[in-house]
Order: C-alpha cells, then sequence, then structure tokens
C-alpha cells in the first residue's frame, strides 16, 4: 500500500500530510508546502473513497493570462464553463456534472467563499486569484464534509500560496483581444530568521469584452504575513478586489444570434429625438474585502489543531436606465404635467448590496499508521443589506435624490460540526466514515430577499471503503448524504422546500510511472432538487423549482500518460444521463405528464483533451480541447429550449528564459483560444408563459430562448520575470 500512496504523491494525488512534508521548486522561490495543514481536514486523498482532482499552480501558471478560475477549470472532467462578456474575463460561471455554481461548495483555505444567500460564487470580485493559489482540489459529488453549504455537484476548496523559503519580486504582464490587458506585481520577503515571511501581490485587469461594451475594469489584491516555528503555524491574509463590469447578462434572441452576435440590450433606451441609446454607466461596482487568521498546532507526532477566523466585508451595486418605467413600483405619486396624467418616468436606479459575512472554522487531527481522524466544523453568519436609491428621473414627484424606494435586511446563521475517520483495517483495506450535523437559520423581511424565517436542521451521514488490489491499482465505494436550504432567490419565487441527495460512487485508480488513470462510475438520487428552470429574474440571475424525485448517472474517465519523455496526453469523458422522473407541466392550460425529462443544463457527454509537447526543458506547446454535448436549457425537452452541442480548442505555449542574473527568469506564454473560430453559445435560458388573448378561450404556451455567445479566435499573450 506504500507504494501506491507515494506513486500517486508523485502524480498530483498526493496526501495533505504527505504535501507539509515536500518542498517543491518554483519559479518563485523553493515554496514550503507546510500551508497544507489549513485545508487537510476537508481535502481527500488517495486512501478516500471520493472521486476528486488535484490542480497545482504548475498546471495553472502557463494559462494564467487574466482568464477567471472557473476558465482555468474548464479542460476538467464534467466541468463546463461560461462567460458573459464572451472571452473569460469578468463574470465567469462553471457547471460540474451539470450542477450549477450554487452547487458547487467554494472554500478558501478551509473558509466558506459561496454567498450565503444567493449560494453563488462570484469569481469577478477576486481577479486574478489564480496568481495567489497554490493548488486546488475539485472533489465531483457530495465529497467529503467540508463548510459552508453542502456539495450538490461539486467542493472546489482552494489553498493559498504557500511560504516561500527564498526571497522574490515578480512581474507579469499580458495584452490580447477586445484590448485586454493585466499587470500584476507579486512580492515575496522569503523566510527570515527561518520563520516570518510577508508576501503580496497587485493585479489590475481590463478588457472590452466580446460581447458589446461588456467591458471589465478590475483591480484585485493579495497581502499575507506569516510565522511559523517547530509547533506552531500562523497566517495574517488580507485579498479583495474592486470590479465594475458593464452588465451583459440579458443574452440575445435567436434572430439576433443570427444576425448580430455581439449586441447587448443592456443600457438601451432612446432619447427624447427618437434615437436609440445606450446609457454610458449600466455597470455592476462592487467591492469586496477578506481577512483571514489562520493558526496551527502541531500538539505531537500524532496530534495537531487548526482554528481561524475570518470576515468578509462586500458593498457595491448596479446601475440601470429604466425607460417609461411605472410609479408604482418607487413609490412616486402620480402628477399632472400639462393636463396629461404623468403616471410613468424614466430614471436611473442602482439596487445595493451591503453585506458582513464572519465567523470561525476549526477542527483537530490524530493520525498514525492506521488511522485518521478528523474533528471539525465551524460557526458563520451573514449580515445583508438590499436597497434601492433612484439616483435621477425625468418625473420624480414626491422622491429625492437617493430616496430608497426600498430598504430590506437579512441574516443568516450556519453551524456544522463534523467527524471522520479513515482507519486501515488490513494492508489492503481501508474503511472510511463521516458524520456532519448542520444547522441553518434564514430571516429576511423584504420584497428583493423574499419573506423568510426559516430554520433547518441537517444530518449528512457519509462511509466507503477502499481496496488496495497491488501496489498500481486501487478500487473505492462510497455512499452519502447531502442536504440543502433553498436560496434568497428561492424565497423569493414562491415557497421552496430543502433538497435531499444519496450519492453514490465507485471508482477505480490505476498508477505506473507512465499512465495514472482515474475511472468511476456515479448515481445521484435527488428529493426535491432545485433544477434550474431555464428562466432569469430581473437581474439575470438564474431561477430554480423543486422537481420531486430526480437523479444523475454517469460515468467520468480521466487519465494522464507519458507517451514518452516529450509527449503527455491528459483526455478525460464524462457520460451520463441526467432525469426528472414523472415530470408534470402545464401546456396549453393543461397539467401533463411528460415522463422522465431531461434535467436543465446537463449535457449526457462532455471530454477534455490536452496534448503536450516538450522538446526542451524550457518548452511547452500544449493542444488543448473541449467538447461539450447537446443540453436543454430547460426542463420539458422542447426542441426551441436546445443548447447546440460545441467544441472548442486552444493552443497554448510557453518558454522559459534561464538568465541567473538579477533577473532570474523570464517565461513567455502565448495562448490562442478558440483556433478554429467555433461559433458557439455555452449558456443561455429558456421561457414559457400562456397567452390566452390571441384566440378567446384559448390558451397557448409561448416558448423563448436567449443565448450568450462566446468569443471565436482569440489570443492572449503575456510575460512574467522573476527577480
Amino acid at each position: 500500500m506504500k507504494t501506491i500512496v507515494t506513486t500517486l504523491a508523485i502524480f498530483g494525488l498526493t496526501m495533505a500530510s504527505q504535501a507539509q512534508e515536500k518542498q517543491i521548486d518554483s519559479l518563485e522561490g523553493k515554496k514550503i508546502v507546510l500551508d497544507e495543514v489549513f485545508v487537510s481536514a476537508i481535502r481527500a486523498n488517495s486512501e478516500s473513497p471520493v472521486t476528486f482532482t488535484n490542480f497545482t499552480k504548475e498546471q495553472i501558471k502557463p494559462r494564467n493570462l487574466g482568464q477567471d478560475i472557473p476558465i482555468l477549470l474548464n479542460f476538467l472532467p464534467s466541468v463546463v464553463t461560461t462567460s458573459d462578456a464572451g472571452a473569460g474575463v469578468g463574470y465567469t460561471g462553471i457547471r460540474v456534472r451539470g450542477s450549477d455554481a450554487t452547487r458547487v461548495n467554494v472554500t478558501i483555505n478551509g473558509i466558506p467563499y459561496n454567498d450565503s444567500e444567493s449560494h453563488g460564487t462570484f469569481w469577478v470580485n477576486m481577479p486574478d486569484f489564480a496568481s495567489s493559489t497554490e493548488n486546488l482540489q475539485l472533489q465531483r459529488g457530495v465529497g467529503t464534509s467540508t463548510n459552508g453549504a453542502g456539495a450538490f455537484g461539486a467542493s472546489l476548496n482552494i489553498l493559498t500560496d504557500g511560504i516561500s523559503q527564498d526571497a522574490y519580486g515578480q512581474i507579469s504582464s499580458s495584452v490580447g483581444s477586445f484590448n485586454t490587458l493585466r499587470n500584476s506585481l507579486k512580492f515575496s520577503t522569503g523566510l527570515l530568521n527561518e520563520s516570518i515571511e510577508i508576501s503580496g501581490r497587485l493585479s489590475r485587469i481590463s478588457s472590452d469584452g466580446y460581447i458589446d461594451r461588456a467591458s471589465s475594469k478590475l483591480d484585485s489584491y493579495f497581502l499575507q504575513g506569516t510565522f511559523k516555528d517547530d509547533k506552531n503555524l500562523f497566517k495574517a491574509l488580507l485579498f479583495g478586489g474592486h470590479e465594475i463590469t458593464y452588465q451583459a447578462w440579458n443574452g440575445i434572441d435567436d434572430e439576433t444570434l443570427a444576425t448580430n452576435r455581439t449586441f447587448n440590450s443592456a443600457g438601451i433606451y432612446t432619447d427624447e429625438n427618437g434615437v436609440t441609446q445606450y446609457h454610458h454607466n449600466e455597470v455592476d461596482d462592487y467591492k469586496q474585502n477578506h481577512a483571514q487568521l489562520l493558526y496551527n498546532r502541531t500538539f505531537s507526532d500524532n496530534w495537531n489543531g487548526n482554528i481561524s477566523l475570518h470576515y468578509t466585508r462586500g458593498r457595491g451595486f448596479f446601475e440601470q436606465f429604466k425607460e417609461d418605467d411605472d410609479f408604482d413600483t418607487y413609490g412616486i405619486q402620480p402628477i399632472n404635467v400639462d393636463g396629461v396624467a404623468i403616471n410613468t418616468t424614466d430614471l436611473i436606479r442602482r439596487r445595493w448590496l451591503n453585506n458582513h459575512f464572519y465567523g470561525t472554522v476549526f477542527s483537530t487531527n490524530y493520525s498514525n499508521e492506521k488511522l485518521d481522524f478528523v474533528l471539525g466544523g465551524g460557526w458563520n453568519k451573514y449580515e445583508g443589506g438590499h436597497y434601492g436609491e433612484i439616483i435621477w428621473a425625468r418625473f420624480a414627484n414626491n422622491r429625492d435624490y437617493l430616496d430608497r424606494y426600498y430598504d430590506d435586511n437579512s441574516v443568516k446563521t450556519d453551524f456544522n460540526i463534523y467527524a471522520k475517520a479513515n482507519y486501515q483495517i488490513h494492508d489492503k483495506w481501508n474503511v472510511y466514515g463521516d458524520l456532519q450535523y448542520r444547522t441553518v437559520g434564514y430571516t429576511a423581511n423584504g420584497e428583493d430577499t423574499g419573506i423568510v424565517d426559516d430554520n433547518f436542521n441537517f444530518f449528512n451521514p457519509k462511509a466507503g471503503v477502499t481496496f488496495d488490489v497491488n501496489t498500481n491499482n486501487n478500487l473505492y465505494f462510497s455512499y452519502a448524504v447531502a442536504n440543502r436550504e433553498p436560496n434568497r432567490n428561492d424565497y423569493e419565487s414562491g415557497s421552496p422546500k430543502p433538497e435531499k441527495l444519496d450519492d453514490f460512487e465507485m471508482g477505480w485508480r490505476y498508477v505506473t510511472s507512465d499512465i495514472q488513470l482515474s475511472t468511476n462510475v456515479y448515481f445521484m438520487k435527488y428529493v426535491d432538487q432545485l433544477v434550474l428552470t431555464g428562466e432569469l429574474n430581473d437581474v439575470g440571475a438564474p431561477l430554480r423549482a423543486n422537481v420531486g424525485d430526480s437523479y444523475r448517472l454517469g460515468l467520468e474517465i480521466d487519465a494522464n500518460i507519458s507517451l514518452s519523455e516529450k509527449f503527455k496526453w491528459h483526455p478525460n469523458i464524462a457520460l451520463s444521463t441526467n432525469k426528472n422522473k414523472d415530470f408534470y407541466f402545464q401546456r396549453d392550460g393543461v397539467l401533463q405528464n411528460l415522463g422522465n425529462t431531461n434535467i436543465s443544463f446537463s449535457p449526457n457527454f462532455i471530454a477534455g483533451n490536452q496534448i503536450s509537447y516538450l522538446p526542451t526543458s524550457q518548452l511547452q506547446l500544449s493542444l488543448l480541447t473541449k467538447y461539450v454535448g447537446k443540453q436543454y436549457m430547460g426542463n420539458i425537452d422542447a426542441e426551441s429550449s436546445v443548447l447546440d452541442a460545441y467544441t472548442q480548442t486552444d493552443i497554448n505555449v510557453t518558454y522559459e528564459f534561464e538568465l541567473n542574473k538579477f533577473v532570474k527568469n523570464i517565461t513567455i506564454s502565448g495562448l490562442i483560444n478558440n483556433i478554429f473560430n467555433a461559433e458557439f453559445e455555452s449558456n443561455g435560458y429558456f421561457f414559457t408563459y400562456d397567452d390566452d388573448f390571441s384566440v378567446p378561450d384559448v390558451i397557448t404556451t409561448i416558448e423563448g430562448a436567449g443565448y450568450y455567445p462566446q468569443a471565436g479566435v482569440n489570443f492572449l499573450l503575456g510575460m512574467t520575470a522573476t527577480f
């Protein structure tokens, strides 16, 4: 068993306890990955009966030219990504096994990142965060117990930069299509007196976007201080960002898709002369700042413990020009102008978020040759303010500048505690158990948040077994339960139920010096799953609804193959069937049982492929291809809701100059996206409504769809100099 664990560690499936002892050389000085202790409690390893993929800093680096983390993860198994602006900068999204971002549990150093109310992850608030990421792990399915909302599609836990033994400075710049520009400064003092390190990063990214006016102006920072001695490790982190992004969440219809793929209707209005105009400031403007204090204590060779404190401050607005809007929406009294009754007006409004998120996560770990035991948990609280302001109106009457036309508040508390153990009962057998109790309280008081006063108590057990066939093969099987509460939009849309998932995972891992293969079969059985309906609310957020019984059944294969010393091949495929059982829908005024229908945004076939050629140690050329099969954007299998299959192929080239002078090395990276200039849409929406006016006494169900086109061939070119 020790042989297979060692081999897995070499090829990126390393156990957290082993990673604490390893030292990895990088362009930024020697990294001491002692920091793994902060995520070891929630990460899987080669003896865990969990389906996962590790993604390291070295794997991120060649394509890290300013695009968001979801885009960098695009070629992982069962992953589908999208970009509102069409080129990977600005608002981006990720789906795993057909589950949208609200079901992907994200933690940073073990601390929850998903928004407490929407459950979403807004990577635009942390631009260039990949440049401060040491490694990450994507667990597909329920995975291990973690902090924050439970995982229904995947868990993504991120470890930020490790401690650098040596001092360095780094300047990175990249330019690309659509006037994309990224500049980044990074530094580390190195380990001073063998105990203290200070490091940081400043970044700025701007882009016009592929879609009209879908511009992004993104600033971010990252600062951390570290102290370590023989038994203690302290890390204090401050990081955050400020994004100003022109809205591009409206999408376009079929006709516009055929004639003007880059059209953006956001901000459109007609001036007094009948000329079409676009509001110059139809933007999302948001700041988010994070503070984390992490502490690890080693009590003995077998015991260590972690405790972390965190605080996140978010505030910002999105601005909209509203043409001929009703007075009633804003509490404006009707007026009479030149004898004409006026009850609508053009106006500019801002809808604000003003929130605080704080709490603690903790764990203690005991390990020996046979047992790895973790006891952990967390308590977190969210306080959110939601309000709307009118900053200009053609007819304001009783309203003043910055009057709030709604002012809502919400509070959410989340406590969880878990115990998990992996025990070697035989040289070849390991058993795994994981029990989590989670309690959630959520109150909200307004139209924008829903009227909510709800409490949930969830019990999430997990169990599994791993069998080491020999030094090259192991097999695993697991069963896990997850429960999740509805999000804010679910409450706003109606009276949602919490959802439950039973997840069965069975896998085989095969490892030799030339081949690393991971194959797994999963069956995810849902009760009251909150699936995407295909519709959007008035701010472009996807709407969901409970669908009763549903399931996802799939096969995933992921391989890393050394064809020779110079050629590497990394293919993966995901085959699945994703069904709502006995789905009911009211069509043409009649409630119909449509039988088993496809779950929205769940392609049955996803494939990724990367072939790399390394003619020298300095040069790497990679060809990357992603295929995403046909998807339905609704749950009624309507042909008008189909999102066509698509293929995207990229070329990535990196070359490193070793200088061994004041400038230690220079790395040139180039990325050509979508080299075959394919026209495709990676996301969209679908809606239905009943038309009972066209023909008297006849109800006809009308269907419609919208799409988010992605850019054709485009490029990014970057240079990084390390001092």
